[in-house]
């Protein structure tokens, strides 16, 4: 079953043309991976997707629960963390339902906490739990990881996978980072003069180690696709 499809998605910017007929499925569960060079249009594609960019045309069949976690945690300092979990929700035991989605990402203790006294990675588990609150059929990921650093990153990793795997909404994320699209994509696609130029099946079991055979081969072949040259090492491996 398809649960996202996207065709002919097109969008300008100050007369430069960003996306060119894009076309884009994703399957219900599946958790595909978007990468290109910066510029290229990925994020562009994504606010499409999630009905951010009343420019973008085309068309796009998505469902109606979704959420969207950005680089930027987009906390609001005034409200303490659960409040920010379930902002612009309505419904009973509003807090409830918020230490649920923040037990879910390890920061039920810091439910009535402020913002301003959350680590960076603290912070995007909260974004994670605002999304997590909905449960969403579509979870779209906008380089969440971006902005921290390296060892709370494959921690925030493992958190999305673990997630993914308890709830198994559809993804579709966008980064800059092959590692990261090969170890937690089933899929990944990358967009060039605005469309889906080439697709990677991810066909290794997970959980997945970096240096699995095929994940070097499919690392490769990524990078090449990206326009970035391999060592001689890697070519031979």
């Amino acid at each position: 079953m398809t649960e996202v499809k996207v065709r002919d998605a097109r969008r300008t910017f100050d007369g430069r043309d960003v996306l060119t007929g894009a076309e884009l499925d994703i399957a219900d569960g599946e958790f595909v991976a978007l990468l290109g060079a910066s510029g290229s249009g990925k994020s562009t594609l994504l606010r499409a997707v999630a009905g951010l960019d009343r420019g973008a045309t085309g068309e796009f069949t998505v469902p109606d629960r979704r959420a969207i976690v950005f680089q930027e945690h987009r906390l609001m300092p005034w409200s303490r963390v659960w409040r920010n979990v379930t902002l612009g929700l309505s419904g009973s035991d509003l807090r409830g339902r918020a230490l649920r989605a923040l037990t879910e990402v390890g920061l039920a203790a810091r439910a009535d906490a402020w913002p301003r006294t959350l680590s960076g990675g603290e912070s995007q588990r909260v974004a994670l739990a605002r999304a997590l609150v909905r449960t969403p059929e579509l979870l779209l990921l906008d380089e969440p990881f971006g902005a921290l650093d390296a060892l709370t990153r494959i921690r925030a990793q493992a958190l999305v996978a673990k997630l993914w795997a308890d709830h198994r909404p559809a993804v579709l994320l966008v980064t800059h980072d092959v590692e990261e699209a090969l170890r937690l994509a089933d899929r990944a696609l990358v967009l060039r003069d605005g469309r889906i130029a080439e697709e990677f099946v991810v066909d290794v079991p997970r959980p997945r180690e970096v240096d699995h055979p095929r994940l070097l081969t499919l690392r490769r072949d990524l990078l090449r696709a990206l326009g970035v040259k391999t060592s001689e090492s890697e070519e031979t491996s």
